[in-house]
């Protein structure tokens, strides 16, 4: 294997007639080039896809009261109802797959805005009350101060965690947020923690308008009682949330009087369910672009092959006198094998080195441009799949060369002798 005169002598082969080297090495090249390009753009655009998740809890549900469409238990068709504080209680009590629960309510709707007012700034922002627990369904990242406590909850504080396009826009370049105060609909509260998206694009810019404050202050300072907007709820590891989906579901039907055939009456979004979809998506991407960078790069191995069945009938004399002076098959074989393999192996190098080369400058143009690629993020091809990638590679190029070296072993000592 390590022997200089064979080196040499594979050396001088390959150098004798460059254009064929050239074009059948361009084979493999190319072949492995498009495989990385592809498998990096798809990894580009399955980033840009799952950042928007963040790091929410993919485990989870989401569960909110509308309107009924079956009359029941003498209440009319049509009936609006709210879910209630007590409803947290029953939940805990009759779930216990539940890992974490965490009732909202938001001031003016889902969508809904509220003024904010610090000093002669104003903004329109979206106002939650929430549970501590909710930072461990959809966490963000705390970049001043903290995030509610249960003290905060116990003790209904006037507190508030707000984000970063609020700081942004109340407060001056380089004034320190904590301990201040700012006004929601003509009441004080201090600020006491301020944080960014984990999500990227629209939804980052979405959350980063969002203001906290604790569950119970909200009811009271807003005089929404022991009313309950919605509620988060995440499975405990291991279980599926549609099971937990459809105990809540079933729970708060019988505490509401809403009628069990009654689908309407609960929405419920399974961010499950969309993601396993996300992910069976992505998931046929890659395996079609395994198959067609696999084709193309098997056209290549196959050209390496073709080629080498050319020289070997090139150098059948060659070979003949080789095997007269006592080469054996073994020596003939492992010569034509390491050439094939040499040849697919630096081609195949190459390409693999020029297409994460262009990956990285395509992921550094768009980090630098400050465009908007919400929906491709950081292209690259993991290190374990470029080592895969080269590994068949060099297996391809031992098949590419055992053909021909089968056939050259074939020719008798005393015919390659006499071949013209």
């Amino acid at each position: 294997m390590f022997d200089l005169d064979r080196w040499q002598e594979i050396y001088h082969v390959l150098r004798k007639n460059k254009l064929r080297t050239f074009l059948t090495a361009f084979g493999v090249f190319w072949g492995i080039f498009m495989l990385v390009i592809m498998l990096g753009s798809g990894t580009g655009l399955q980033n840009g896809v799952t950042q928007n998740f963040g790091d929410m809890a993919t485990n989870s549900v989401f569960i909110w009261a509308q309107q009924t469409s079956v009359s029941y238990k003498g209440f009319p068709r049509g009936r609006w109802f709210q879910y209630e504080n007590s409803d947290i209680r029953a939940l805990r009590d009759a779930i216990p797959e539940i890992k974490y629960l965490a009732p909202r309510t938001n001031v003016g709707g889902y969508n809904g805005t509220n003024n904010v007012v610090r000093k002669l700034k104003a903004g329109q922002f979206r106002l939650f009350g929430d549970y501590p627990v909710f930072n461990e369904i959809d966490p963000v990242n705390m970049l001043e101060g903290r995030f509610l406590n249960d003290l905060d909850l116990k003790e209904k504080r006037k507190v508030v965690v707000i984000g970063q396009r609020v700081v942004d826009l109340l407060f001056e370049k380089n004034e320190k947020p904590l301990n201040q105060y700012i006004q929601i609909n003509g009441v004080y509260f201090m600020v006491i923690g301020v944080f960014k998206s984990k999500r990227n694009g629209e939804a980052a810019s979405a959350d980063n308008q969002r203001i906290h404050m604790p569950f119970t202050t909200l009811q009271r300072t807003f005089n929404y009682g022991n009313t309950v907007g919605f509620f988060n709820i995440t499975a405990k590891d291991e279980i599926p949330v549609d099971i937990v989906e459809k105990k809540a579901i079933d729970v708060l039907k019988k505490r509401h009087s809403v009628a069990p055939s009654d689908d309407d009456a609960i929405g419920h979004y399974n961010l499950k369910k969309d993601y396993d979809k996300m992910e069976g998506l992505f998931f046929g991407i890659r395996l079609l672009v395994w198959i067609v960078g696999t084709g193309t790069l098997l056209a290549g191995v196959i050209g390496v092959s073709n080629i080498m069945l050319v020289v070997v009938k090139e150098r059948t004399k060659e070979i003949g006198i080789q095997r007269a002076l006592g080469a054996t098959p073994l020596n003939i074989i492992s010569e034509i094998i390491t050439e094939s393999v040499v040849l697919t192996t630096f081609a195949g190098y190459f390409g693999l080195v020029i297409g994460v080369g262009l990956l990285e400058l395509i992921n550094y143009l768009l980090s630098s441009s400050g465009a908007n690629t919400a929906m491709f993020v950081h292209p690259g091809v993991d290190f374990k799949v470029a080592v895969m990638a080269l590994c068949i590679l060099i297996v391809s190029g031992a098949l590419a060369g055992f053909i021909p070296a089968r056939r050259a072993v074939s020719v008798k000592p005393i015919d390659a002798l006499r071949y013209e």
